[in-house]
């Protein structure tokens, strides 16, 4: 007999010698006279109730006998988001066809034999009668739910799990058919029988399935906006594809498929308000015929541009490169530019230098280079040119890869004298460089078909690089093909090593060897971004070129607006993409000090101004991530959110913040509307069920009286509960008491 405060045994053996010596002591020399049988009935009397309180206190256990099947549940879950209201199911919608199943065929089967319980699942597990229910819910978290289902039965009988559903699982999102199966629904748990209602062909349906933002720019730039679409049962027929700013038609393209059922992408080029968040909205005219309409649309957010960026300029030796680099990057109105170019040693034999900085900055840059973390880390970006390894020293420039890696700044490498055997190869740079420059053995580029016929240093870009913001000179990706085909040759080229695992390689060239090298290269290293251009004389473009010509201009403005836009500021938000309205979103405060060092002891008052411009406070709490503080935002409305928040310590601001989000991008439920099969099948198989269509759902009955009913736990039941274990103990006593009685004792 199994108990729940089991004894050790040399412990039971002492309480029982001490229960005997107890009996023993009471009827050694009783008042009356006994004979020995009686003496034995009292005492045996006594032991039992004193054996049996001690026995009750160790709970002694004992296990319930086996199961029926009638005493198995089978809960029966119900989809009743609102994908369930599509009219595909056999004629009907999705959710009457479940419904008509439900109370025809398959709950009187089950109640033969087990007892069914009916959940909804729409936003989360609900009990719910078939009569009060209604396909409204904003998602189906039907991983959620055969969680909370086994959970809830926890401890109890269960011959099965039913579900009802087209297998649109969206309580997580990005989700889709090939996503692994989670692991909170174990194999070899309750089996999953699931019923599919829907049509898993193509539809005859429009659908936006995607728009992306490029790059975020600063003021004064053009994002690029890349829309995909796709179309079912319309065969080749074109359609027109509107894009909207914040409601208002901007342009209108018509597009042909290149089949049925295959993609088709649009790219627009737009210059979203610098001071106010833009709702972009890709959108497909609803044709009557069409299955579905709420997937005709698609939005995204583009935040205002923020603050101007910062760049320092570190100059190796003077040249006309870097003039032209400078003059071209003043024309941007949202980067400020700092230079500093070594000129010589004075008569002491210390390096003296040329500053062009705003005047707040310039005692920082007396020397060169700052001395201290926080006034490097004041900067966005840095562009070392012509930079040899020994311009800077060991530690200066460890601080550089600190300031990429950790600070999240941009880097920017270029001329030959950084790339050359004396340069920045084997010093503490090199690691956050996208190309090797200690090993300069064959780079393992290869000649392409645009390489051919092109002169030796000319740039060609690669696919990549057609594509990448850095790049883009023209207006579209065709302009900026043709323009970067007419540039001049570049005067030298200096050999690099190959791209590291992770780069990316933009532009590249033939040198006079015949060999190919990257010329253009960017990475992420840590926190930040880092660029090469290992070619010499750019400022050919400029000067060989057509007065009106402006490539080498918005080259350089490009390449330093893509390296510094993403630098963060010490206190900053970050909030999930794609959230829809319904959702609980968490939203991230990061507060670092001015060496963008983790505060965790900062005061963070936060506001969210919700759509309508109510604002309402939003309590942040600190997290197990040193200098991060959350709080959770439920976006009860589509629209856009505002979130504000100002850090500061008692005695100094450590700064301020703001980021919108938009809710009601896309409506997930209606993304690949289609019957989910593949999910319900891998569902079915790792839980050892299986799936069905409603034409075959009837079998579910069978198949579940055919295996066991599975248990999570064996029930057991405390004996000391029971009502004969008081009656036994007042028994004993009374028994005891009353041949007391008789014998002379009192």
């Amino acid at each position: 007999m199994p108990f729940a405060y089991p004894l050790p045994w040399w412990l039971a053996i002492v309480i029982a010698a001490a229960i005997a010596a107890a009996t023993y002591a009471e009827y050694w020399r009783p008042l009356a006279p006994l004979t020995p049988l009686q003496r034995a009935a009292l005492a045996a009397c006594r032991a039992s109730v004193l054996a049996i309180l001690v026995l009750f206190l160790l709970r002694p256990i004992v296990l319930a006998p086996p199961e029926t099947a009638r005493d198995a549940v089978v809960p029966v879950l119900i989809d009743t988001s609102r994908s369930m209201r599509l009219l595909d199911a056999d004629g009907q919608a999705r959710f009457a066809r479940a419904l008509s199943l439900l109370n025809g065929s398959l709950l009187p089967a089950l109640n033969k034999t087990f007892t069914p319980e009916v959940y909804s699942v729409g936003d989360r597990l609900e009990p719910a009668a078939l009569a009060q229910m209604q396909p409204d819910g904003r998602k189906s978290d039907l991983k959620g739910a055969l969680t909370s289902v086994r959970d809830r039965h926890r401890g109890q009988p269960i011959g099965g799990i039913v579900l009802l559903t087209d297998g649109g699982d969206t309580g997580q999102w990005p989700t889709d058919a090939s996503s692994d199966l989670p692991a909170d629904v174990p194999s070899g748990g309750p089996p999953v029988f699931a019923i599919g209602f829907g049509s898993p062909d193509n539809m005859r349906d429009r659908e936006v399935t995607g728009i992306t933002a490029g790059e975020q720019r600063l003021d004064q730039a053009t994002i690029d906006l890349r829309v995909s679409a796709m179309t079912s049962g319309f065969g080749r027929a074109p359609f027109a594809l509107r894009l909207l700013a914040d409601g208002r038609e901007i342009e209108t393209r018509r597009l042909i498929p290149a089949a049925d059922g295959a993609p088709v992408e649009a790219l627009f080029t737009v210059a979203p308000d610098a001071t106010v968040p833009t709702v972009y909205t890709a959108e497909i005219a609803l044709d009557r015929s069409e299955a579905v309409a709420e997937n005709n649309a698609r939005s995204v957010l583009v935040n205002p541009a923020g603050r101007r960026r910062r760049l320092l300029m570190i100059e190796g030796v003077p040249g006309f490169e870097h003039s032209f680099m400078r003059r071209a990057l003043a024309l941007d109105p949202d980067l400020e530019v700092d230079a500093v170019g070594r000129k010589g040693k004075n008569v002491d034999g210390q390096d003296t230098f040329f500053v062009q900085a705003a005047p707040a900055r310039t005692a920082a840059l007396t020397h060169g280079f700052p001395a201290r973390r926080e006034d490097l880390y004041a900067y966005d970006g840095i562009i070392l040119a012509d930079v040899e390894g020994d311009v800077l020293t060991r530690a200066q420039l460890a601080m550089t890869a600190d300031f990429v890696s950790e600070r999240g700044g941009g880097l920017l490498v270029v001329g030959g004298r950084s790339f050359a055997l004396r340069g920045l190869g084997g010093t503490p740079v090199e690691e956050a460089l996208p190309v090797a420059l200690s090993d300069r053995r064959d780079p393992g580029m290869r000649p392409t078909a645009a390489l051919y016929g092109r002169s030796a240093n000319q740039l060609v870009l690669t696919a990549e690089g057609e594509r990448h913001p850095a790049m883009r000179i023209g207006d579209t990706p065709a302009d900026t093909r043709r323009l970067w085909t007419a540039l001049p040759s570049l005067a030298f080229t200096s050999p690099v090593g190959g791209p590291r695992p992770g780069a990316t390689v933009l532009a590249v060239t033939t040198a006079q060897t015949g060999g190919v090298y990257p010329v253009v290269a960017v990475q992420r290293y840590g926190r930040g971004r880092s660029m090469t251009f290992s070619g010499e004389a750019t400022w050919r473009w400029k000067m060989m070129l057509p007065s009106a010509d402006r490539s080498f201009e918005l080259f350089w403005r490009h390449a330093a607006r893509w390296l510094a836009g993403a630098a963060p500021d010490p206190v900053s938000i970050s909030l999930p993409e794609n959230a829809a309205a319904g959702d609980e979103v968490s939203v991230d405060v990061d507060v670092r000090d001015d060496s963008f060092v983790p505060v965790g002891d900062a005061v963070v008052e936060a506001t969210v101004t919700i759509p309508g411009g109510e604002m309402r406070p939003l309590k942040l709490r600190r997290t197990a991530s040193l200098g991060r503080y959350s709080a959770d935002l439920h976006l009860d409305a589509p629209g856009l959110y505002r979130i504000s928040a100002d850090a500061h310590r008692p005695n100094a601001p450590l700064g301020v913040a703001t980021r919108w989000s938009y809710a009601g991008a896309v409506d997930r439920e209606f993304v690949d509307p289609r019957l989910n099969e593949a999910w319900l099948r891998r569902v079915t198989r790792a839980t050892g069920g299986r799936y069905v269509r409603p034409a075959e759902a009837t079998k579910i009955a069978g198949w579940l009286r055919e295996s066991p009913p599975q248990q999570a736990d064996r029930r057991r039941r405390d004996l000391w509960h029971e009502p004969w274990a008081f009656a036994a103990i007042v028994a004993l006593l009374s028994a005891e008491w009353m041949l007391r009685r008789r014998w002379g004792l009192r």
